[in-house]
């Protein structure tokens, strides 16, 4: 590889190329991807499916309901994209409910690739040799069922994507947000300082810059454990620094 560092790309295989780029076309991680800080190639699954009817789904084997996409098209997509330059840096991604649940910490690796292939599921799911031959990991990103992975997809694209340098103006805005730490950001008010009777708090107009930020961290420990309790009791040291034989023993 030369010297100069490659654009971090996202490819997305679907049979629904035209829902991109969909959302990603807006605000800061769109005008990104019109300064090329990034890129995005969105590829049809069809396209390695042999024509004339470029059929990319069959029954499953056994019965049952529904569709499932074939291996020969997928196989073929990531085969392709892994000959192209920067292939020794490109990570394929499945996604489906079963995987690993996407959350800050995935979206600050996908950020630091310089390709990341993203293979949108449909129907009942893929021939499970997808999986086993060409798939590095597969990512959830939740506990729910959508009609493909498109939208999943585009979701890890703008998470990731806001955290490539330049990206966003103010490099300084990713600093507090919500999961950046163990804790969720801290709550935000503009003018009106009283807006029908809810008046925003003191600390933040006194203009003491230690204050403020004594009230903002007090503040977001306090929305986490209101909110989000399971996210404190996963960063205290007791849990952090438990072995396997105390979590056996409970």
């Amino acid at each position: 590889m030369s010297g100069t560092a490659r654009v971090p790309e996202f490819a997305v295989v679907t049979i629904f190329p035209g829902m991109f780029p969909g959302p990603l076309a807006y605000g800061v991680v769109g005008r990104g991807l019109e300064r090329g800080l990034f890129k995005l190639t969105v590829r049809d699954l069809r396209d390695w499916a042999p024509p004339p009817h470029r059929q990319v789904d069959d029954a499953p084997f056994g019965g049952g309901a529904g569709m499932v996409l074939k291996p020969e098209p997928l196989f073929g997509a990531v085969e392709e994209l892994r000959a192209a330059p920067g292939a020794e840096r490109t990570k394929v991604v499945l996604l489906d409910p079963a995987g690993r649940r996407f959350d800050q910490t995935v979206a600050r690796e996908f950020a630091s690739l310089e390709r990341l292939v993203l293979l949108c599921g449909r129907y009942e799911g893929v021939d499970d040799r997808v999986r086993r031959g060409v798939v590095d990991e597969e990512i959830s990103i939740g506990d729910y069922v959508l009609a493909g992975g498109e939208v999943a997809a585009m979701a890890m694209i703008e998470a990731a994507a806001r955290l490539i340098p330049g990206v966003l103006g103010e490099p300084a805005s990713l600093e507090n947000e919500s999961f950046e730490e163990a804790t969720l950001d801290f709550p935000y008010y503009t003018r009106p300082a009283l807006f029908r009777g809810m008046a925003v708090p003191e600390a933040l107009m006194s203009g003491h810059h230690g204050r403020i930020e004594e009230w903002r961290r007090a503040a977001a420990r306090e929305r986490t454990l209101r909110r989000r309790p399971d996210l404190l009791e996963a960063n205290t040291p007791s849990r952090r620094e438990a072995g396997d034989d105390e979590v056996e023993g409970q």
